[in-house]
């Protein structure tokens, strides 16, 4: 079958409105990354006392081979800490990149680390309120590592929620390097998903102890290596594939294996190819068809509704501009192929073992839903990515993916889609613009109408369902949540009431201006509904009883009866709720933020904030006393 069948038309007619939408932001940008690229490789602009203090901590070997002059050295960025089971391992990254490229006459430095919180650990509690903010945190941080400016390209070391975004975030800032990233993968299948959800509803509704529920959670979470539902961290690792910044096929391979090992020599290695030869600078892989390429894989797998907010963020970094509008007409368009719970009961290892995204890549490509005109790390074009790695007495070797789906309850083929839309679609009116994950909602209660409960808190929502008072039709309208009120937190602790209420038999639906885990599922969500309610947003105008209609199969999100929702006053935010958020637990430490954050459907960022009265980005030529020094000062 042709590798570049016909383009569907909605891909086209997206990607040429993005590319028109983003001509300048995208000119700029890569005008900024063509004058860094054209001041020379930064070693050289270091004087011999800037040298001396790079090399210091190095070996003597490294020391020399540094002095040549022209052998590549390689800044890694790490998001390791062995709080978060799925970055423990990048504990031994940094000697495997080592050794690897020592074999190929380079170097290796950890340029720097960034946070990289749990929001396994933080669910339900104050420092999910940091959660969002930490991505621009790690932005940042990226930049701070990477701005020492002796590195001939990157690697960045981090797979979950906002580490990966914000890593690819930061990268952007120094596009001019060729940057890879490279995985830890999933850990071990533990008790089924499906079995975890169902101890957490019964916990919920005082079934079983808290000792059940915690050894339900302990045969879930067992290992080192990525949770293995299809939440936002696998679902970056299904991005960064199709953005094709990873080696190919190597998202879900397990962390303790010597594949992995394998993978992550092949990864600093290429890193080092691609810095002698000039190419697969990050600014040339990430471009508007590829940030259309990543929106697809996104909906093509049912992946994480965070992405929603994190993908225009990270387009942002690039110089591209997307919106909802562009997510939910590419949604028309693609073909849902996978069903990972919380979409399904398989988890990413039976996807992986199913034909995994090799499998999905080709699929897609072969469609037409895919652009195969694009730069890669492995070259261009998508076809490497239709390849899968194995180890062979010891060596690495490249295999193409199975013709056939080997699970079809779990992989399908395009011609045969389990169903012909994406996972993610827009529903607006007057309740604003927002997003619902529809690839775990049956059909049956993706339109659900019925009377308001109003909450300013998860804690007050979960005391009335412990109360019984919403043991009825109801649409839970949980508002100040979003990221100018208190940053914006993943709301999962509701999930499992929210279960609970619509297996009763109730039509349920929740509504908000905060975010859902990417592991959230079966009931109907309308979540990060942009402007929020902090900002004057409508969802400030409602109140208890008005009755909502959420119907995710037409896009609308109203009221019903309600005349004119924005002539009514503006509900206030409790001081006790406002002054909580600002203080304990960090939070007094990021105000800043909560105070120039964008919109939700803005990436919900501070990165890209310009302070009134100042232009943006200009491009004069640097100060040549920093291009080269020839002082030693």
């Amino acid at each position: 079958m042709a590798l570049n069948p016909p383009l569907h038309p909605v891909v086209a007619e997206v990607t040429a409105r993005i590319i028109e939408r983003s001509r300048a932001t995208r000119a700029d940008y890569l005008r900024r990354m063509d004058a860094a690229r054209d001041s020379g490789a930064g070693r050289a602009k270091l004087s011999c006392a800037n040298w001396a203090h790079a090399f210091a901590g190095q070996t003597i070997a490294d020391k020399l081979t540094a002095m040549d002059g022209s052998k590549p050295n390689v800044g890694v960025v790490t998001a390791y800490n062995d709080m978060l089971s799925a970055h423990q391992p990048f504990e031994r990254f940094p000697d495997v990149i080592r050794k690897a490229v020592r074999e190929v006459g380079a170097t290796a430095q950890v340029a720097g680390g960034t946070p990289a919180m749990c929001d396994g650990v933080t669910q339900g509690r104050p420092g999910m309120e940091l959660s969002l903010f930490s991505r621009d945190a790690i932005a940042m941080a990226t930049g701070v590592a990477l701005t020492h400016d002796a590195f001939d390209a990157a690697m960045m070391l981090g797979v979950c929620d906002k580490i990966v975004p914000g890593l690819f975030m930061g990268a952007l800032a120094f596009g001019h390097l060729p940057v890879v990233f490279a995985p830890a993968g999933p850990m071990p299948s533990g008790i089924p998903n499906a079995e975890k959800a169902r101890v957490r509803a019964e916990y919920a509704q005082g079934l079983v102890d808290r000792t059940t529920l915690l050894a339900s959670e302990i045969g879930s979470y067992h290992s080192p290596g990525t949770c293995t539902f299809y939440g936002t961290a696998n679902s970056n690792q299904m991005m960064m594939e199709i953005a094709g910044l990873h080696l190919p096929s190597t998202a879900f391979v397990h962390p303790e294996t010597g594949l992995r090992d394998a993978l992550t020599a092949a990864a600093a290695k290429r890193a080092v190819e691609l810095a002698r030869s000039g190419q697969g600078r990050m600014a040339d892989v990430i471009s508007e068809k590829t940030i259309v390429n990543m929106i697809v894989a996104l909906l093509a797998t049912g992946g994480s509704t965070n992405h929603a907010i994190h993908l225009v963020a990270m387009a942002r970094a690039a110089g591209v501009l997307i919106d909802w509008t562009d997510m939910d007409q590419l949604s028309s368009a693609t073909p849902l192929l996978a069903r990972v719970y919380p979409n399904g009961s398989a988890d990413v290892n039976a996807f992986q073992a199913a034909g995994g995204t090799a499998f999905v890549t080709r699929e897609l490509v072969r469609a037409g839903i895919l652009h195969n005109d694009v730069t890669t790390i492995m070259g261009q074009g998508m076809e490497a990515y239709f390849q899968e790695p194995c180890l062979i007495d010891g060596e690495l070797v490249w295999r193409d993916t199975v013709e056939d789906s080997l699970d079809l309850d779990i992989l399908r083929p395009a011609s045969d889609p389990f169903q012909k839309d994406g996972g993610l679609r827009l529903v607006q009116g007057d309740l604003g613009r927002a997003v619902i994950k529809v690839s775990a909602v049956k059909p049956e209660n993706r339109i659900v109408e019925a009377p308001a409960a109003v909450f300013e808190t998860q804690e007050d929502a979960l005391q009335a369902f412990k109360d019984g008072k919403l043991n009825r039709d109801v649409v839970l309208v949980l508002r100040f949540q979003g990221p100018k009120a208190n940053g914006m937190p993943e709301l999962h602790s509701l999930s499992p009431a929210l279960s609970v209420l619509q297996d009763k038999g109730f039509k349920v639906a929740f509504v908000t201006d905060g975010r859902m885990s990417g592991a959230s599922g079966k009931t109907p969500a309308a979540i990060h509904v942009s402007p929020e309610a902090l900002a004057g947003g409508p969802l400030a105008h409602v109140r208890d009883g008005d009755i909502i209609r959420l119907d995710a199969e037409t896009g609308v999100l109203t009221t019903v009866g309600v005349a004119d929702l924005t002539a009514r006053p503006l509900a206030v935010r409790s001081s006790a709720n406002a002054e909580g958020s600002s203080w304990g637990y960090g939070r007094e430490l990021f105000g800043a933020f909560r105070h120039v954050v964008t919109t939700a459907e803005q990436g919900a960022t501070v990165c890209f904030a310009v302070p009134a009265g100042v232009g943006g980005h200009t491009d004069t030529p640097p100060n040549p006393n920093f291009v080269d020094r020839t002082v030693d000062a």
